[in-house]
Order: C-alpha cells, then structure tokens, then sequence
C-alpha cells in the first residue's frame, strides 16, 4: 500500500538482528545470537500469518491529517512467503480486487511451480545475501549489559548497543548501522530477544535517497514464541519524520499486529477464490 513501507521495512531488520545466548558477556551475547538469527531464520519459511498495517500520517504541529490500514496474509508459494492483501482500511476487498489479489497469487504460485533448480538456488543464495550485513553488527556497535527487567512478565536481561564512530562498513547495507543507537531485552529462559528500540541519530537514506528519515524517528519491535521452535512478529512500531523523494515531508506512525500464526503444511493446498 504504501511505497515507502519498503524501506521501512529495511530499517527495522538493522534493530531487529540481535538475538540473546549467554549474559556473561554483551559482546558475545552478540556474536553467538548471529547464529540463533539464522536458525531463526530458516523457520520463519514455515509459518503462514497476517499482518495488520495502520499507518497515521501527521502534519507539522502534530495534528493527525489521516489515518489508512491494509490487512494482508502471508502465505507460503513455492516455498517462500507471499503477501495477499485481504482488507483495507478494515473492510474485505471488493469482489473485483479480490479477483486481481487471487489472479496475482495464481500467476505467482505458477511462475514459482515451474523455477529450476539452478533458479531456486539462486534465490536462495539472494535470500541469505540480504542479511550478510548483519555479521557486521559486532564491530559496528559497542554493547553493553545494562541489567535486567521482566517483560511479558518473565525476567530479560537488558543490552545498550552504541554505535561505534570510527565503524567502517565493508557492505553497503552495513552503513545504517552507524546511524541507530539501539536497546534489546533478552528473555531469560529462551536465550531470545522478545522486544527492541531503535533510535535514529543521523539522516538515513534508502532507495538511492529517495526515501529519508530524519535523526529522531524510533522503532520499537515485540516478538513472541510459537509451537516452541520459532519466534515470529508479534508487534512493531515506526515514528519517523521523513521525506519521499526531495519534495514530499511526511510525518508518520505505523504499527503492525500479528496474529493467526499457522504452520505450513506441506501437502498443503491454495485453492482459486470463485467468481460470484
């Protein structure tokens, strides 16, 4: 719905990284919990669940102008997930977007069916080369344990990462890191991080500028554990005073809910939605 969601959405992965394993040391907290991420990671293809999007759009004396929500499901084609949008603005689509949603999916699901091996690898291997930046996370941040506080009412320890200034990104992406500053509450019991705050300290821009956030936008990002064998979205938030392009400001908040989390099913089966 949004175009800016995008780029958004990259923002947050840079706070959203860090997974918790050991309190004695935040650093290697930080260095083990990579490897927590990518096994995370790898299950998140195996969960189906929709997602909730209400942005509020604010003009400059803070007065709420306009308010538009998209509810989609994500859905697992070919193996990877798959956004359906099923609602706007709280209300079903119309029998004639319902039909473009379910004619888009059909054509992906085909195009997905028929990929080669040599294909299918190829997006796997772009899949992991879109997180390769995190690795960067522990040179790019001195962390610190700053004690620790019960969220969703189970004891997590608390860790401060401060960017370091002489950080030297070796890939691209790994430039944002320099401009957040963020907090992570590790739950105790399962060695994973169960909420997050960002805070931006210098101008980001994504998508060859097109898209800018101002220093003062924050992120804050909740999870929550499912079936005891994977962490998926539960809650996220995005202040931001930003601009599209070089003339648009905008001054907005997003949230996002999670809920109906399902397992993928293999012999799992999409069926066509019928035209009334």
């Amino acid at each position: 719905m949004f175009t800016r969601l995008f780029y958004v959405r990259l923002l947050l992965i840079v706070f959203l990284a860090t997974a918790p394993v050991w309190p004695q040391d935040a650093l290697e907290i930080v260095r083990k919990s990579l490897d927590r991420d990518i096994s995370n990671f790898e299950h998140l293809k195996n969960y189906t669940y929709q997602q909730r999007e209400e942005d509020r759009q604010y003009d400059k004396d803070g007065k709420l102008k306009k308010t538009e929500s998209e509810t989609t499901e994500v859905l697992i084609l070919g193996g990877r997930p798959y956004e359906k949008v099923v609602a706007k603005n709280d209300k079903p689509l119309s029998e004639k977007d319902a039909r473009k949603e379910q004619e888009a999916m059909d054509k992906e699901l085909e195009r997905r069916s028929h990929l080669s091996e040599a294909e299918r690898q190829k997006l796997e291997k772009r899949r992991a080369e879109n997180r390769k930046f995190l690795l960067e996370l522990p040179d790019a941040f001195t962390f610190r344990l700053a004690g620790q506080e019960q969220v969703s009412g189970k004891p997590a320890w608390v860790i401060e990462a401060e960017p370091k200034p002489a950080f030297r990104a070796k890939d691209l992406r790994a430039k944002i890191l320099s401009k957040v500053r963020g907090k992570i509450w590790v739950d105790q019991a399962e060695y994973q991080w169960v909420k997050v705050e960002g805070e931006v300290l210098d101008t980001i821009s994504l998508g060859l500028a097109l898209f800018r956030i101002a220093p003062g936008g924050s992120v804050t990002f909740e999870q929550t554990r499912i079936n005891d064998e994977v962490w998926l979205p539960a809650h996220a938030r995005i202040h931001a005073d930003a601009r599209i392009g070089y003339v648009k400001k905008i001054r907005t908040q997003i949230d996002l809910n999670y809920s109906d989390y399902k397992k993928f099913q293999t012999d799992s089966r999409i069926v066509a939605t019928e035209s009334k």
